[in-house]
């Protein structure tokens, strides 16, 4: 059984220098692709469902995570499940308290839409409780552009603040902003590289890239060089799967049996997740 920890993988990655991928999952067939995927590639990875996943769910936890659950474990490589943008207090709660039984390894607890002394508050209360249970905690500082309505784009990351951050919420792992934005359809945001440097020297645990779909392979690479230690996707995997969804439903429109579209949906993502491995995480 390769099923293991967030808490392992990104110190493995801190260890080598490298960075893990982490993979958004929407249903059972992205899940299942990319783990394809990362079987391919011959790569460890992360499989996060977020808050937004579970409202699609009806805000139920335990489906979609136990599923998520039972494909890492009968993963060839080593994965990893991760609770992502989780900014619901109450759901937050209901991870922690749930956490051991669904399989759950870590979660990010997201109070950057707060002000700063309201994210400490927010953020140091729960992760002393996921701490209590094990669970690694990543948290957000400088509002990552492109979620609407809880991230305004344009906000960097302090490495002054991000130093006393760390330190008054005891996280384990902090997301910064350093020029990606969540949703992008094309690979062509900038990475201030400078500051990713600067953050990774103020502060004593490793630097999360959000929006990573929308930064070139290369730059992403020259920010794992500086720094980075977990990098999330999620766009580009839902730009592959639905891509192939329009495409096969084009071609037949008689289809009705939802294999005929989600078998070669769910094969896009395992081809993205492999390609994009390579090329990000290439020697």
């Amino acid at each position: 059984m390769t099923w293991t920890t967030t808490r392992a993988l990104v110190d493995a990655s801190v260890a080598s220098g490298s960075a893990v991928l982490a993979f958004n999952v929407i249903t059972l067939e992205h899940a299942e692709g990319i783990v394809a995927g990362l079987e391919r590639a011959d790569l460890p990875g992360i499989l996060q469902v977020s808050e937004n996943a579970l409202r699609f769910h009806d805000g139920a936890i335990a489906p979609l995570v136990a599923a998520c659950r039972e494909v890492a474990r009968a993963a060839r490589v080593p994965v990893a499940l991760h609770l992502d943008h989780v900014q619901d207090l109450d759901l937050c709660q209901d991870v922690i308290a749930s956490a051991e039984g669904i399989g759950v390894s870590s979660l990010m607890v997201d109070a950057a839409h707060l002000g700063y002394e309201d994210n400490v508050a927010r953020t140091a209360e729960l992760a002393a409780a996921a701490h209590r249970v094990g669970l690694w905690v990543e948290a957000e500082l400088g509002e990552i552009g492109g979620k609407a309505g809880a991230h305004a784009p344009g906000v960097r990351t302090d490495p002054d603040e991000a130093r006393a951050f760390v330190a008054a919420t005891g996280v384990d792992a902090l997301a910064v902003a350093v020029g990606s934005t969540h949703a992008m359809t094309t690979a062509t945001a900038t990475l201030d590289l400078g500051l990713i440097e600067r953050l990774a020297e103020a502060v004593p645990v490793p630097l999360v890239l959000h929006g990573s779909s929308g930064v070139p392979s290369a730059m992403i690479r020259e920010a794992v060089a500086r720094g980075i230690r977990k990098i999330n996707v999620g766009t580009a995997l839902n730009v592959a799967y639905t891509g192939e969804v329009r495409r096969t439903l084009a071609s037949d429109g008689a289809a009705t049996d939802p294999r005929g579209y989600l078998r070669p949906a769910r094969e896009a993502v395992a081809a993205s997740v492999a390609t994009l491995s390579g090329e990000v995480l290439s020697a």
